[in-house]
Parts: C-alpha cells; structure tokens; sequence
C-alpha cells in the first residue's frame, strides 16, 4: 500500500454498525481498490462516505427519513445495534461521530468529536439532530473539515433515456462535475472555453476506446441560451448526435474520463467511483486502470470493482478484499510480499478466481 502523505487524504476508518458493517478499521492508502462478491459490502463501504456528505451539510434527518427510518442505517436494525459509530484519520487529526436512533424514528448524536495527537479531544456535544461540526473554529477543524468537504462520490450506472446526463441543463451549472453527471455537457464546455489543454486531453483519451468519436458538439440550446444538451460528433462529420446515440460503456467511459482528467485546481481530494468498470470493452478497462493510477498520485482514490480485468491492472497492495462472514462485511488490506510466490505465475485476477484471495462468492 502506498501510504497517504497529504493530511487532507484519509489515513484510517473506522465504522462500526453501519449497514452490513459490524466493525471496520483499516488503514488507506493513495490507491483503495475494493474487491468481493456480491452483497459482500462493497457499495456499503462506498455509500458511507456519501452518508458523511450528508452529515456535514445537515441533511441526515432527511436522508434518515428517505431511507425509512434508522433500522435501514444500522447494522441488522435497531434490535441488534443500539447505535453506529465512526472514527476518521486524517494524519494527527480527526473527526467521529456516533448516532443512535430515537423512538420518532430519527437520528440523534450521541457523541460528536474532533481529535488530535497533540490537542487531544475537541468535544462538540451530544443531543443534536444535526452535525455542529462546523460551528467549532478549531486548528483540528481547519484541517479535517475541509478535507471530508472536498470527497466527491461518483455514480455512472444510470445510462438510460431518463438519465440527467442526457437531458438539457443550466449552462451556467459548471463549477464542478455532479456526482451523478447532470451538468457534463455544461462542464465540459467550461474545459474547452477556460482550459482547452485538458479538454483536448479527453477528447484524445476518448477515441483511444472509441475510435469512430470525432469531438463534443457544445452549444446552448437553439429554444434557451440558458441551458445545454451533451451532443458529439463523428470523426469528419459535422453533424451532431444526441447522448442517446451513445453506447452506455462508451458514455459511461466519457464521464469516468471527465472526472480524472479535469484540471488540478477542479480536482475533489478523494475520489470514490462505485464499479468504474460497468459495462466497459476490457481495452478501455486497461485504459481506465492507467487513468485511475495516474491520478492517484495527487488525489486519494477509493474504487470498488467485480472485474478481474480491471484487478490485473493493479499491485496487491492497492486491494482491500470485502467479505461476509455470518451476516457482517470484513475489510482486509492484501500483502505483496505474502503472494510473490502466486504472483510468478499467476496474476492477480487469476489469483482472485481461484479464491486464493478471498472475495469471491461462498456457501
């Protein structure tokens, strides 16, 4: 594992009661690659950090409610796990939480803190609804709050005709690209006015996988200059093609490549992508790999997969291998040297086949 050097990038998690996460504690590093099978806990572990999102911008009640009360949050409900806790790794610093349910089918803090090596616990209270994190102007706070701020979760798997990244959108809705690719059009039109290196990066970057694809067609719609539609064109054509006429991997490709490609000062801290590899060609599943590896040298990257392509594409150090046991995910951390032998004749995803490593499906 390359060891994390920023203390903006998360160096240790701890979950406990969350889901299927009875108890979590591991050490991250620039490169996170979760592997299992199905319902092992992967997008458990992925979904908790938008769950820290939500927290800090004071929305838990509402996601709580969303969600149909706090049995949907806690691990096995509320009748085995009275509350869920957390305990976050910034370096020295930190920030935890735990929050139990109430009998009003809400979520309380029952503790919230900050922490450091040298200034010890910050305790914010007990009792509220809502996170005060923020309300507390401490050393340990300039340094954790900002980090956990600037995490952005990504979410590709809706391709379909209804999917907000192929309906038409505010042009002016660029500062960032959404989680979930609504604005892409509006984003990437930002990139080709205000940083054309970048954006002619992705265009190549685009037609190493697909080779047909020309450039993007980006304009304001002809009804309302306000708003945006992603449209593309073939190579040596001028006429534009909707997103519809897309392929879903090559959309999805698109976006995966907007998010590691976009200029530094864009660029969330950590980057957390649930299943990258849906519905990719396996060459553009190599490519990927190299992207998601080069950009982990600057920012902190969090990835679940299920494709052995994509697996043989990384150290076994970058592996966290998601299991469940009698009801409850386990995390744990693979060692190189402990598979150097294996590795002389197998790759890792041949290892993760064979259930040498773990995370494949059990009786």
């Amino acid at each position: 594992m390359k060891p994390v050097t920023n203390n903006d990038h998360l160096s240790r998690i701890k979950i406990t009661g969350y889901k299927s996460i009875a108890e979590c504690d591991l050490p991250m590093g620039c490169l996170n690659v979760l592997i299992g099978a199905n319902g092992a806990g992967k997008s458990n572990f992925i979904s908790f950090f938008r769950l820290i999102a939500t927290v800090l911008d004071h929305r838990l009640q509402s996601l709580v409610g969303k969600m149909g009360g706090p049995d949907t949050l806690l691990h096995f409900s509320r009748k085995k796990t009275e509350y869920m806790s957390s305990e976050l790794y910034f370096g020295h610093n930190g920030y935890k939480f735990e929050l139990e349910s109430t009998n009003d089918n809400r979520m309380m803090f029952r503790h919230e803190s900050l922490f450091g090596d040298i200034s010890g616990d910050y305790d914010i209270g007990s009792g509220h609804f809502e996170s005060q994190v923020d309300k507390h102007h401490t050393g340990i706070n300039d340094d954790t709050l900002p980090a956990m701020l600037r995490w952005r979760v990504y979410h590709f798997h809706d391709t379909s005709d209804s999917a907000r990244v192929k309906q038409t959108h505010r042009i002016n809705d660029n500062d960032y690209l959404r989680e979930d690719g609504a604005n892409l059009a509006a984003f990437l039109y930002r990139l080709q006015k205000h940083h054309p290196q970048h954006y002619r990066r992705i265009i190549k970057t685009i037609q190493m996988v697909a080779p047909f694809f020309g450039d993007f067609y980006l304009r304001s719609t002809p009804d309302n200059a306000d708003y945006i539609q992603l449209e593309w064109t073939e190579k040596e054509q001028d006429i534009p093609f909707k997103a519809s006429e897309l392929s879903d991997g090559t959309l999805r490709f698109i976006l995966l490549a907007t998010v590691l490609l976009q200029p530094e000062n864009y660029m969330p801290g950590s980057i957390i992508i649930d299943e990258p590899e849906l519905g990719l060609h396996p060459y553009a599943i190599n490519v990927l790999a190299g992207l998601i590896k080069n950009a982990s040298n600057k920012h902190q990257i969090i990835i679940s997969t299920q494709s052995v392509e994509l697996v043989n594409q990384f150290d076994a150090d970058d592996l966290i291998v998601v299991d469940k046991q009698q009801g409850a995910s386990t995390f744990k951390r693979l060692n190189h040297e402990m598979l150097s032998e294996w590795l002389e004749d197998y790759s890792l995803g041949e290892l993760w086949k064979k259930n040498l490593l773990g995370g494949r499906p059990q009786r």
